[in-house]
């Protein structure tokens, strides 16, 4: 059973995930976890396509940090972990991580923990990238990279190293996944395929399609609600 709720002291989500023995796949989201999982804690990077995997049953608390806040509550550039599962004492360093640990083992409450964590950290990294935000809300509103660039004092490289530092991929890859998301949230909701592929902002159904299969290895039907 999944479970989430928001803390915007954070900016980020909390969740817990009882998974079932089997298969799984997690979807891109271009954002970064926390997640305490049998005694450890990992940082999952963002993705740029489907992750599969295979529970033995477990039970996952994660902390999804909202897109561009992750490198600043890690310490890292969020190219550096892209497509990667990395312990977090790769990240921190081992001292920070066994402080983080024994906090978890100790606590009914694993993630109050990685929030109260994750907020120190957040507080020392300083005042937030006004780029990062420029490039959120363009990409959200389907502008060219160029006129994010050009609103931002930047060159279109200029941005990219930005992006590839604070998302894990640049802006081009951002707003396609960021649009996925709308996308397979409408889905799920129940908002039929052609009203979804417009309010998404996809150029048709067919498109909707193709950068469904693509980026989550599935089709819209597979998004439906049950029933």
């Amino acid at each position: 059973m999944y479970t989430e709720r928001a803390v915007p002291e954070v900016r980020g989500t909390l969740w817990r995930n009882r998974l079932p023995p089997g298969p799984y796949r997690v979807l891109p989201d271009g954002c970064l976890d926390l997640v305490w999982a049998g005694g450890e804690v990992f940082v999952a990077g963002p993705d740029t396509g489907p992750r599969p995997g295979e529970s033995a049953g477990e039970t996952y608390t994660g902390l999804r940090l909202a897109s561009g806040v992750g490198p600043r509550v890690l310490g890292v550039p969020a190219r550096e972990l892209t497509d990667r599962r990395v312990a977090l004492a790769d990240v921190w360093g081992g001292a920070a991580a066994r402080r983080l640990t024994g906090l978890l083992e100790a606590s009914d409450a694993p993630g109050r923990v990685l929030v109260e964590a994750a907020g120190a950290r957040l507080a020392a990294s300083g005042h937030a990238d006004p780029v990062v935000e420029a490039v959120l809300a363009g990409t959200d509103a389907g502008e060219p990279v160029h006129m994010i660039a050009g609103r931002a004092g930047l060159s279109e490289r200029q941005l990219h190293r930005r992006c590839l530092d604070a998302f894990g991929y640049g802006a081009k890859t951002l707003a396609r996944i960021r649009r996925m998301a709308r996308a397979t949230e409408l889905l799920s909701a129940g908002t039929p395929q052609a009203e979804t592929a417009f309010l998404a902002g996809y150029a048709d159904q067919a498109h909707l399609a193709r950068e469904l299969r693509s980026l989550t290895g599935a089709p819209p039907s597979a998004f439906r609600p049950a029933g």
